[in-house]
């Protein structure tokens, strides 16, 4: 396999890997019918699953790679050097901490509702197991997960690529070989958030104070939390947020939490995410258990209005070249992911040329109608986290669609060479770990050559 097309292909393996998760059900879909799950891969006390190494290829071809039995070795070998990574992990003491756990537990569970578009009662039929069950094996998959990165980093961490590897590594790639890029792009944006008026804030309190009597009446919190909490966690947990321990919230929910009593329900206060009202349940230590009902102060139209207002003063200070788009992105826009790069939208790999399929939608769609060169007037929009927002987006570059070439695409070759350093430290680690722990691979994937 040549060197460029394996990298590329590890990187396919790792990113989908890093989007799902295998819940470990009973049966694996191949080939239009279910047959019985079954174990693989032994490495020391942990398994690989056939039903892991099939959804890992089905990801692997959605991305429209061709079916390939070197492909569904090369993902079993991932599959069986991510649980090495863990058993060696063990032996060698390396932690993951419970809290970097069970965050991340937290917020896979709630991508999974979501995504999936189902009830906790739903999600329950449809794996048959209760949702705290289904959460119990999603947080050993996450710790294994978390382990295997830890493992990666530090075996990886002081690896780098100077510029004439960057060379080296592009020029050994057949001609005929070099990936085709279509239109690439250079667009930067300042965003501005709605900024929420005192008396739309005084409006979320109310609500909450409201929601607060009622429980001191004796109404249930977890009912009223799973019924006006704007947390998505709390449909299926009540508002309840399990023990944590400090550092795990924002600021203000942790000072709130370790200021009252046990049973104790705090009056309305803001954090970051919102407005709260917050009992704590339990503390032991210094780790607590408690509930709260989140409800986020909502911009008013004037507000919104109040934002277009500042970005059209500014794109007007910018067309006049009063100051520099990228000046102006890094000193006033409220966009932390692209504020540091003067606004600029970046791919994966952090450069600034992004290809036309891969642009955001919405953007896309406004710069299809702009000329090069030109600064937007101010659109409204919805952030990520749904804050109502505004933004003016300068549309710098279009190149033409073209080959890949070392003038054009630096970043994209550089990460490329990057990774396929990273992968041959990585076997070479993998070739001297395997020989601590016990490994055993299913007859039937002998082919495959894992523990040559």
């Amino acid at each position: 396999m040549q060197p460029h097309v394996r990298i590329l292909r590890f990187i396919a393996i790792n990113a989908f890997l890093a989007l799902f998760i295998n819940l470990n059900t009973s049966f694996a879909q191949e080939q239009g019918g279910f047959v019985v799950d079954k174990i693989i891969a032994k490495v020391d006390n942990y398994i690989v699953l056939k039903s892991e190494l099939e959804i890992a290829y089905q990801g692997y071809l959605a991305e429209g790679n061709p079916a390939s039995q070197d492909a569904r070795c090369e993902i079993f070998n991932r599959l069986i050097m991510n649980k090495l990574m863990v058993a060696k992990a063990e032996i060698d003491s390396v932690l993951v901490t419970d809290l970097e756990v069970d965050s991340n537990t937290e917020q896979r569970m709630q991508m999974i509702l979501q995504s999936s578009g189902n009830s906790p009662e739903q999600l329950e039929r449809v794996y048959g197991k209760t949702l705290d069950q289904i959460k119990l094996e999603l947080r050993e998959q996450i710790r294994e997960q978390l382990l295997a990165r830890e493992m990666t980093s530090r075996i990886t961490k002081d690896i780098n690529v100077t510029p004439a590897e960057i060379r080296r590594f592009y020029n050994k790639i057949p001609t005929d070989s070099l990936p085709f890029y279509s239109s690439d792009v250079e667009v930067a944006q300042i965003v501005r958030v709605a900024k929420v008026s005192n008396s739309q804030k005084e409006e979320a309190k109310r609500k909450l104070s409201e929601l607060r009597d009622r429980i001191l009446k004796g109404e249930n919190f977890n009912e009223l939390a799973v019924k006006n909490s704007e947390d998505p966690s709390a449909q299926y947990n009540g508002g309840e947020m399990g023990y944590v321990g400090r550092g795990a919230m924002v600021p203000q929910f942790e000072a709130m939490a370790f200021k009252l009593k046990v049973g104790e329900i705090s009056q309305p206060f803001e954090s970051p995410f919102g407005f709260h009202i917050l009992q704590l349940l339990d503390r032991r230590g210094n780790e607590y258990n408690s509930r709260h009902i989140l409800i986020s102060a909502v911009p008013s139209q004037q507000d919104i209005d109040n934002a277009e207002k500042y970005l059209d003063s500014l794109r007007t200070k910018i067309v006049s070249d009063s100051i520099k788009f990228e000046k102006a992105a890094k000193e006033y826009s409220d966009d932390a992911a692209t504020k540091g790069m003067g606004g600029f939208l970046t791919d994966p790999d952090g450069g600034v040329r992004i290809s036309m399929r891969d642009i955001d939608p919405i953007i896309y769609l406004n710069i299809d109608t702009m000329k090069v060169g030109n600064v937007s007037k101010p659109l409204r929009y919805r952030t990520d986290d749904g804050k109502d927002a505004v933004r003016i987006i300068y549309f710098k570059t279009k190149l033409a669609p073209h080959q890949a070439n070392l003038k054009d695409d630096w970043s994209r070759i550089q990460s490329a060479a990057l990774a396929e350093k990273k992968d041959n430290a990585l076997d070479k680690w993998f070739v001297k770990a395997r020989q601590d722990v016990f490994i055993n691979v299913d007859p039937a994937y002998k082919s495959c050559r894992i523990t040559e």
